[in-house]
């Protein structure tokens, strides 16, 4: 019956019990010419006419709606052109924070529902003639995002970072600056307030370092790229706390220091969760961020005197032994233990305390440029 339209199985079905259409249109209580109508193809058989036409005839009333709507499909079709731009508009727009893009002033559209405009926007932003040419860059990230590739929104993100680390000016870059650059960055793990100096410190190593608040979906903690022969570090300070910052700054360091992010740049996604599947270069990063934060010879010893039990006596003492703030410790306790939910006390805010120094992008700034 797939292939009928409704008004033909109504005719069947008449000429089956020898009825004629008047005879149908007196016990469906219905006028004849609306019947008509019906049957011939000009006013659609409704949910109610179904029902009546099933008891009727005792057939499921969802034929007739099913044979309804294949025919107005099949209608729509010959009357509607395809419009392959729906498609693109659906990945871009369904793909993008468009209105958070425009409030942060990364897209200079007044109306977020002037479509024609938000399309030449997004491609000045991504940097292409036209929406249609919009791709998502090389990147590596943590094993378990390979191969689904990144997102439209993170590429969004990478885009921003790159588009205002174009407009830095930082001194030549080497491997030795870096290394160097670490050893004044650890002299400032005692302390939360002086985690301002860092900005200065990157930057005179010829690291471009910025700040950009995380887009909706995105899940990034920092990326690792380069511009030429300089690295770019960016974080998104999407856990603002100081462990998690000095967590993740060192982690990208250590992609700088490797080489890491040259030929696709390195996104690291939920740094503070454990991921046994990370890459060969993540673990290395890993590594080098935790021995930064803390000692973990010396974290593990702790642990191993102390657990199950983390006096906060006995937290701040650890720090002071080691000349780094107590919330490191929590942090590494955290990471160690699986139990988030603990040693939050120390986890003090950071952002207030960097961005002053750093070049920022969100939380009400807008860096300028890139409009």
């Amino acid at each position: 019956m797939a292939h009928l339209i409704p008004g033909q199985l109504i005719e069947q079905l008449l000429d089956a019990r020898g009825w004629s259409k008047r005879v149908l249109a007196l016990v469906l209580d219905i006028d004849e010419s609306v019947l008509s109508k019906i049957i011939a193809g000009k006013r659609n058989v409704d949910a109610s006419l179904a029902l009546a036409l099933g008891e009727v005839f005792e057939i499921e009333p969802v034929e007739f709606l099913q044979l309804q709507q294949a025919y107005d499909l099949a209608k729509a079709r010959l009357v509607t052109k395809p419009d392959p731009r729906r498609a693109l508009r659906a990945r871009i727009f369904g793909g993008l924070p468009v209105a958070d893009m425009i409030r942060r002033g990364w897209l200079d559209v007044e109306d977020g529902k002037d479509v024609t405009r938000v399309e030449v926007a997004l491609a000045k932003f991504f940097g292409t003639e036209s929406v249609d040419e919009i791709t998502t860059p090389a990147h590596a990230a943590k094993k378990t995002d390979v191969g689904k590739g990144p997102t439209l929104v993170q590429t969004a993100w990478l885009t921003r970072v790159r588009t205002i680390a174009e407009e830095m000016l930082v001194p030549r870059f080497s491997v030795n600056a870096a290394r160097e650059a670490l050893s004044s960055l650890k002299r400032l793990l005692s302390a939360a307030e002086e985690a301002r100096h860092a900005p200065r410190i990157l930057a005179e190593a010829g690291i471009r370092f910025v700040l950009v608040e995380s887009l909706p979906g995105t899940k990034i903690d920092g990326v690792c790229t380069w511009l030429d022969d300089s690295p770019v570090i960016a974080l998104s300070l999407r856990h603002d706390r100081i462990d998690n910052f000095w967590f993740v700054l060192r982690h990208e360091i250590e992609h700088s220091i490797c080489g890491h992010g040259k030929t696709e740049s390195v996104v690291d996604i939920e740094l503070d969760r454990p991921d046994a599947d990370a890459s060969p270069e993540e673990q290395v990063a890993n590594a080098a961020a935790a021995e930064f934060c803390v000692s973990q010879t010396s974290l593990r010893a702790f642990i191993a005197r102390k657990s199950p039990y983390f006096a906060e006596r006995d937290i701040i003492g650890f720090a002071k032994t080691h000349q780094i703030h107590p919330g490191l410790v929590a942090g590494q306790l955290q990471y160690q233990t699986k139990r988030y939910d603990r040693f939050r006390t120390h986890q003090v805010k950071i952002r207030s305390i960097v961005a002053p120094s750093a070049t920022v992008d969100g939380w009400g700034d807008v860096a300028p440029v890139g409009l």
